[in-house]
């Protein structure tokens, strides 16, 4: 991977903000809200929202108001929220911890079952086994998260009294206490993933495995695991890192029902707070950073194709 490639990637993650930040900014300019009458209320007196939009340069043209806005940016200050009255940067980066922990437990434990699920149906096609992966992929793709999640709270918290419902415990404060409070979630947002990826995993091996190269090598007489193992799988693996990828980007904004249900405090349901109370600087900052964390996902995934397969090259 040249050195070009890498600073092409940097420069078109560093557009791809510029451009995002363009948008939320031009939409939270349209919201019914008003930033003034939101910090000092409805009964703030026309002089004090006055004053208050002129210190908070509200007054100035929407392009000076954007420039102002991405020069904080670019010191690291994303602005003060106007439901709490306290930095968003730290909030919503704290919030972004919350939900990658729980997306990247829920990817790793897909991993684990799905990549083995889909070789298995893909060995065994047409078998009982492969009728039984896809009938777990099937209901997997079937089933809402809303529903898994509540039919998993009723099972296994409320009956068996496994597991506790909900809530979030911070790792630093009780480890053990958290991961408890992490299983039904992470189990929850894996179905789906697991139904997904071992589609895919089973599509593409098959396919691989009816190649020239493959029939080559396993007329020089190379085991059947080595030819799994080795080389169809390595080449059948290439598209789950997309969809890993894409994965990434629905779990950081597209769990918000399992972070309601189970009440984790990650960056989706913080957002849909700020939605809720029209506090533009919490939106924006939390658009922009899911923005950013996606493009540095997809950046990941390139490197990672280039790694698995050599054939692959960036200029």
């Amino acid at each position: 991977m040249s050195p070009n490639y890498l600073l092409k990637r940097i420069l078109m993650i560093v557009y791809t903000l510029f451009v995002v930040s363009l948008i939320v900014f031009a939409i939270t300019q349209v919201l019914p809200a008003d930033a003034a009458v939101m910090m000092l209320g409805e009964n703030a007196t026309p002089e004090a929202l006055h004053a208050l939009r002129q210190t908070m340069g509200l007054d100035a043209p929407v392009y000076m108001q954007y420039l102002h806005w991405l020069g904080h940016l670019a010191q690291g200050d994303f602005g003060t929220s106007l439901r709490t009255n306290q930095p968003v940067g730290p909030a919503m980066f704290a919030a972004l911890g919350r939900s990658l922990l729980l997306a990247f437990l829920s990817i790793g434990l897909m991993l684990v079952i799905a990549i083995p699920l889909g070789i298995i149906a893909a060995v065994r096609r047409g078998k009982i086994a492969d009728m039984l992966v896809s009938l777990v992929s099937y209901l997997g793709v079937a089933l809402p998260e809303f529903v898994t999640a509540t039919v998993a709270v009723l099972v296994l918290a409320d009956w068996l009294k496994w597991l506790p419902p909900t809530g979030y415990v911070p790792l630093t404060e009780d480890f053990f206490g958290a991961i408890a409070h992490l299983i039904l979630p992470v189990c929850v947002i894996s179905v789906i993933l697991i139904a997904h990826v071992s589609r895919m995993v089973r599509s593409e091996l098959v396919d691989v495995l009816h190649t020239d190269y493959i029939r080559a090598a396993r007329l020089k007489g190379v085991s059947g695991r080595t030819v799994l193992w080795r080389h169809a799988l390595r080449n059948a693996l290439l598209p789950t890192i997309t969809i890993v990828a894409l994965d990434v980007g629905y779990l950081l904004g597209g769990v918000i029902v399992v972070e309601e249900i189970f009440a984790i405090p990650g960056i989706g349901r913080e957002l849909i707070v700020a939605i809720q109370a029209r506090d533009l600087p919490a939106i924006q900052a939390g658009v922009l950073i899911m923005a950013a964390t996606y493009s540095v996902v997809n950046f990941v995934a390139d490197i990672l194709y280039a790694w698995l397969d050599k054939r692959i090259q960036y200029d």
